[in-house]
């Protein structure tokens, strides 16, 4: 889809409309919250508590997230195993769609939800993992084990503890585990975002004889709700963090690269789903080079424009936008990644952005290699549990007490923070890996990089909106992901030219400040 077009900030009386969600979380604050939740839902006919309590016996789909399996795919096999990729997420996205259409008559017949939803999926799973081994048969003589085990999926309760439930047939996923616990987790589990295309061939959406109910009717959309808010300051202060060690570099390098204020929105993945569009089923933010979409090579990239004010950085910054849930529509209401993939809301436009790059408390850097890949965090946290998550969200004044599976609750005056702190090791050779994952890793405790890894300059990203205060915001997400705070993410590609990534380098082990 082409660009959509940031809209104005809300108005001080939509402003205070939102910001009185967060008098009244005690006892109907949930209500409050999950009216703005979906901008494009239609109202519910139904009384707020009856519907909540069938949302809360399931709430989403749950499905093995194949590109965990995958860590090791041929290089012949990669492009047909990303599409593939692509097509079980835009599998999971109809299934999520038509789940949500009959959410009440599953209430009541759980039966249905293998019959009509989870029964095809499988199905169709089945066959995308099937083309997948053979793919990867036909460039190595060798077929991977256990593809067919990831074929079923589950429904799962959204949970205030995050407990996951294997619900109403279907062979259970990977669910059921806490959202995530934050920065610096393994690095080595599936795709931060694995891919979806538009290709599914997905079934009816919702009419097939509900019993007089509409399409919308009864639900309350699909996220956020009360409980993934929490009040900052009631969180407590983090624990310190690893000491510098003798022959640490100290320095830092600073790129100002703008707020995305032309804004360059599309829900593309190039690195999760190259070649492939909607690869992402939810909008993102773009900073740096203004050529990045999911058909942009290295070349284009090259030789992109850049926002950046140091045209010697064309890299690539990008995350999932965050939009004000105040009943507003954006422009992308009727598109793929926006209103068609349950994104709605009004996109904010961040009041800063700082791109910072630092040192290893271990010792000194070496130089990215050009266009190294990197996504940090994991966009399916919320149903792949925590193991690759790397969410970080607090309010100015307070960024000594940060939140993994929560948004904060900022007080007046204060800004909401969400920042990454990308992975800071890279094992010498590749630029990117199968699941996008294994090329790099995070620092241990100590500071050190694991064994055959090298410390390179690490990403730090911090990010700041001027919302109201009160649970009125939310990011994009897959559709089955609930638009938690746990399945936030960013992802790099670095497009330095040579001489500024040694630039870089030699100011952070040299301890300077530079930009």
């Amino acid at each position: 889809m082409g660009r959509t077009s940031r809209k104005k900030r809300s108005t001080l009386a939509n402003r205070a409309i939102v910001a009185s969600a967060a008098l009244i979380l005690g006892g109907g604050g949930l209500v409050a919250v999950n009216v703005y939740a979906s901008a494009g839902e239609g109202a519910s006919g139904s009384p707020p508590g009856q519907n909540r309590n069938a949302a809360r016996q399931m709430s989403t789909i749950d499905c093995p997230d194949a590109g965990i399996a995958l860590p090791d795919v041929p290089d012949r096999a990669r492009p047909e195993v990303d599409r593939e990729l692509a097509a079980m997420d835009t599998q999971i996205t109809d299934a999520y769609r038509q789940f949500a259409d009959r959410k009440e008559r599953i209430a009541r017949d759980p039966a249905l939800a293998e019959n009509a939803v989870l029964g095809p999926l499988k199905n169709k799973r089945a066959a995308s993992l099937d083309r997948i081994g053979i793919a990867v048969e036909r460039a190595d003589g060798g077929r991977p084990g256990g593809l067919e085990g990831l074929a079923g999926c589950s429904l799962r309760a959204d949970d205030e503890d995050g407990a996951g439930g294997d619900q109403n047939g279907g062979d259970s996923g990977d669910g059921g585990q806490d959202p995530g616990e934050g920065a610096d987790q393994g690095q080595d589990g599936g795709q931060g975002e694995e891919p979806g295309d538009g290709q599914g061939d997905g079934q009816d959406d919702g009419q097939g004889g509900d019993g007089g109910e509409g399409d919308d009717q009864g639900q309350e959309g699909n996220g956020p709700e009360a409980s993934d808010f929490v009040d900052i300051e009631s969180v407590q202060p983090d624990a310190d963090r690893p000491r510098n060690r003798r022959g640490a570099s100290r320095g830092t390098f600073t790129t100002d690269c703008g707020r995305n204020e032309n804004g360059k929105f599309n829900p593309d993945n190039v690195i999760a789903a190259p070649g492939v569009s909607n690869g992402a089923h939810h909008m993102h933010d773009y900073v740096g080079n203004q050529a990045t979409d999911a058909f942009a090579s290295d070349d284009d990239l090259a030789g992109g424009e850049t926002t950046c004010r140091n045209q010697g950085d064309r890299s690539t910054y990008y995350w999932p936008v965050l939009r004000l849930q105040n009943g507003q529509d954006e422009n992308d209401v009727d598109a793929d990644g926006g209103g068609k993939d349950q994104n709605t809301g009004e996109i904010q436009t961040p009041s800063q952005v700082t791109l910072k790059f630092v040192g290893s408390p271990a010792g000194k850097v070496t130089a990215m290699p050009r266009f190294l890949r990197i996504i940090t965090g994991d966009a399916k946290a919320f149903t792949n549990g925590d193991a690759n998550a790397n969410a970080s969200w607090s309010c100015t004044g307070f960024e000594d007490r940060q939140l993994a599976d929560k948004y904060p609750i900022c007080p007046e005056g204060s800004q909401v923070v969400r920042s990454f702190a990308f992975q800071s090791c890279w094992d010498g050779q590749n630029t990117d890996s199968a699941n996008h994952r294994t090329h790099v890793a995070f620092a241990q405790d100590d500071g050190r990089c694991p064994d055959g890894f090298k410390a390179i300059p690490q990403l730090v990203q911090r990010i700041v909106y001027d919302v109201p205060p009160g649970p009125g915001f939310a990011v994009d997400s897959f559709p089955e992901q609930l638009h938690k705070p746990v399945t936030d993410h960013g992802d790099f590609i670095n497009v330095f030219d040579d001489k500024l990534m040694k630039k870089v380098v030699s100011c952070i082990n040299g301890g300077r400040k530079c930009r």
